[in-house]
């Protein structure tokens, strides 16, 4: 406090803002001390000024629970429902960490019980996220709205769904919550739960009349969430509840995507037994199998196939089952896949080949395994065009000496980075520059955004593979 008066006395701005707590008075009031709130008062700080993390005085001393600080704050004209900061308003501040007597303050000065704003969208919100039962049976009585809706939890019902805090749910349940309103990340409080496997709390929401089919949300729907998370009993539950099985959204767009890509096994098992569409297209993933191959589940792959999914239908991203393990280096996935009757040279995705994709990544046992396997190493397609350059825009200098002995084009054109000098060049790759040079690349070839190697390095700064291109003869003066 003596510090704090001697600067004030020496001429110090208690008003300056800026920082984590943006003035000195909301910094005194997070921490709690009385004296030095009133020193900054008398000195002139704005009581309402605005700034960093808790937005205001009073906002920084509900969220700590600090009531003479805040008794103080409000008696010197304090406004109870000033908004800014993370917590919104000092109401929301104090029901997040459940300062009872705080809230019981704030409303008795006017804090307006069902004000929006901040992280949590109010303070109804934020006390059933931390599970604070006597504060939202407070709130409750107060006039709160049980149903309102705002920000990242959508609802009450939802914020305590997210937490499992199943007392503060058959509260909130009582007192007229809506079982299926919209909002969240999740879409709605089923699917919130689903996705954290709280069993109890699905049945009790099935009770109230949750509808099992709702979509919408991460997940699209409370199957698709639970399936994710490998919660066997809950997926059990909820087709027992009339969930539709092959219901698509959110995603990873199925159910059995999901859980495919998780690799849980019983789930996928019985969403199979239950019908799923083992072969149904869509999403970030494809299909299933690919959802699987991505993760490298040998065990989930060997069922899928088992079941009937077709190994080399064709997806979104990795465009093959085959395509995404290859990205991912998961070589024993690769040769299931192939001794399942994969087409090594299947194109289609972001990466155009399975080959393309383990270049790009540098996998080189992955590669050699594929070329093994009559990978076409001039094949053409995906984001980078071949697989060289895949390989040399990485500057994978290994694969890229495997890729040449194997017969590879070293000017073949295509795509964004026109040839693979292009492309290393771009990725600022010497060693990877000298070899292809070496193995005969044109250093004054077209394509590609820059037109030349050289422009491409000459955009990024590259000095030293300028000099080296010069060196082996890229023309300066080169025109379209």
């Amino acid at each position: 406090m003596i510090f704090v008066a001697e600067l004030l006395n020496h001429g110090a701005d208690p008003n300056i803002c800026g920082g984590e707590y943006g003035t000195a008075l909301i910094v005194a009031s997070y921490q709690g001390h009385v004296e030095n709130v009133k020193e900054l008062l008398a000195k002139g700080a704005d009581i309402n000024a605005q700034g960093g993390t808790y937005g205001t005085a009073l906002q920084a001393a509900s969220f700590g629970g600090h009531i003479e600080v805040i008794q103080l704050l409000l008696e010197k004209g304090v406004d109870v429902n000033v908004q800014g900061g993370l917590y919104g308003t000092a109401l929301q501040a104090a029901s997040r960490w459940g300062h009872i007597q705080v809230i019981q303050l704030l409303v008795e000065m006017g804090a307006d019980v069902n004000a929006q704003g901040g992280t949590y969208g109010t303070a109804l919100q934020a006390a059933s996220f931390g599970g604070h039962i006597e504060v939202i049976q407070l709130l409750l009585e107060k006039g709160v709205d049980v149903n309102v809706q705002g920000r990242a939890y959508g609802t009450a019902l939802y914020a305590a769904s997210s937490g499992g805090h199943i007392a503060v749910i058959q509260l909130l349940v009582k007192k007229g919550a809506d079982v299926n309103a919209r909002g969240g990340a999740y879409g709605t409080a089923l699917q919130a739960v689903s996705s954290w496997g709280y069993i109890e709390v699905i049945q009790l929401f099935f009770e109230k009349g949750a509808d099992a089919n709702a979509h919408g949300g991460h997940y699209g729907t409370a199957l698709q969430a639970a399936s994710f998370g490998g919660h066997t009993k809950v997926v059990q539950l909820l087709v027992e509840k009339g969930a539709d099985i092959n219901a698509q959204g959110g995603t990873y767009k199925t159910a059995l995507q999901a859980a495919s890509y998780g690799g849980h096994i019983k789930v996928i098992q019985l969403l199979i037994e239950k019908g799923a569409d083992i072969n149904a297209q869509d999403g970030f993933y494809g299909t299933a199998l690919q959802a699987a191959s991505s993760g490298g589940h040998i065990e989930v792959i060997q069922l899928l196939v088992e079941k009937g999914a077709d190994i080399n239908a064709q997806g979104d991203c990795y465009g093959t089952a085959l395509q995404a393990p290859s990205y991912w280096g998961h070589i024993e996935v690769i040769q299931l896949l192939v001794e399942k009757g994969a087409d090594v040279n299947a194109q289609g995705g972001t990466y155009g080949t399975a080959l393309q994709a383990a270049s790009r990544w540098g996998h080189i046992q992955v590669i050699q395994l594929l070329v093994e396997m009559g990978a076409d190493v001039n094949a053409r397609g995906g984001t980078y065009g071949t697989a060289l350059q895949a390989a040399s825009f990485g500057g994978h200098i290994e694969v890229i000496q495997l890729l040449l002995e194997k017969g590879v084009d070293v000017n073949v054109q295509g795509r964004a980075y026109g040839t693979a000098l292009y492309a290393a060049s771009s990725g600022g790759h010497i060693e990877v520059i000298q070899l292809l040079v070496k193995k005969g690349a044109d250093v004054n070839a077209r394509g590609g955004a820059y037109g030349t190697a050289l422009q491409a390095v000459s955009s990024w700064g590259y000095i030293e593979v300028i000099q080296l291109l010069v060196e082996k003869g890229a023309g300066v003066k080169a025109k379209d």
